[in-house]
């Protein structure tokens, strides 16, 4: 039988035989690249207590990571979906973003003045853990490149190799440092507390709470659910929040709000 030139499982087996060398990162974008077919790809490692960590980039077009050190790596990841993923302690697998996002995410402002920027049309992220609290996350994209989204069957794909990429990304990163101790306050806590240090806000931990997932993209329907309260009590918070802050629009509380997320560590 003829051999198949370039095939994904040749890529594959050029990743396991770069494991824990320099080239593996690139090996493994060139496998991931032919099984799947992505436009770009980030590896980034998040903890709980420091900002994410770039361990790999490729892509095709510059807006794509554009802003990626002065917006997202500053603070605006803590509103990011996958991030949220990380705090929940997800399983090993891949996450697709329009299954993990809140439902409003294409109409907040973390969307409009960040995303949407990137050109991204779609995500799918595999999840490892070299350590408890450390995760690893391999980005893939379809962006304005291709201006498709994955396919069913790349989907189909990446669900099937998602256990392999685990293991691979595991052991390959399994040195990295160990995080910090993890804080223990929630984001929202800590948001409360930099609004008072910085903006001289003094927000209740149920008003920066709203504020953190209002900017996150929930709806008050959504936000109402995961408080356990009405639809009705959210938009009293939200109005009291908007006076406490002096704004009137999600827009000025997102302007309001990223200089203070960019000081949380």
């Amino acid at each position: 039988m003829d051999p198949q030139p370039n095939a994904a499982e040749a890529a594959l087996a050029e990743t396991i035989r770069q494991l824990g060398k320099k080239a593996f990162d690139v090996a493994l974008h060139h496998w991931l690249r032919r099984a799947v077919g992505i436009d770009n790809l980030i590896v980034l490692v998040y903890s709980d207590s420091d900002r994410p960590q770039v361990l790999f980039r490729h892509n095709d077009l510059p807006s794509v990571f554009g802003e990626l050190n002065s917006t997202y790596l500053a603070g605006a990841y803590l509103l990011d979906p996958f991030y949220g993923l990380h705090l929940r302690r997800v399983p090993a697998g891949v996450y697709r973003l329009r299954d993990v996002a809140p439902d409003a995410f294409p109409r907040s402002r973390y969307y409009l003045e960040y995303y949407r920027q990137t050109t991204l049309i779609d995500e799918l992220t595999f999840f490892a853990w070299p350590q408890p609290a450390l995760s690893v996350t391999i980005c893939l994209g379809r962006d304005a490149a291709s201006g498709q989204p994955f396919s069913p069957r790349a989907v189909q794909t990446c669900q099937r190799i998602a256990p392999i990429v685990a293991v691979l990304a595991e052991a390959h990163w399994a040195d990295l440092a160990p995080p910090a101790v993890r804080r223990g306050e929630s984001v929202a806590a800590a948001l409360a507390l930099a609004a008072e240090g910085q903006l001289g806000l003094r927000l209740t931990p149920r008003q920066a709470e709203v504020a953190i997932l209002i900017l996150q993209g929930h709806s008050t329907t959504s936000i109402g659910l995961r408080l356990g309260v009405s639809a009705q009590t959210v938009k009293v918070f939200r109005k009291q929040l908007y006076a406490r802050c002096n704004i009137t629009s999600q827009a000025e509380l997102f302007a309001l709000m990223l200089p203070v997320l960019r000081q949380l560590d």
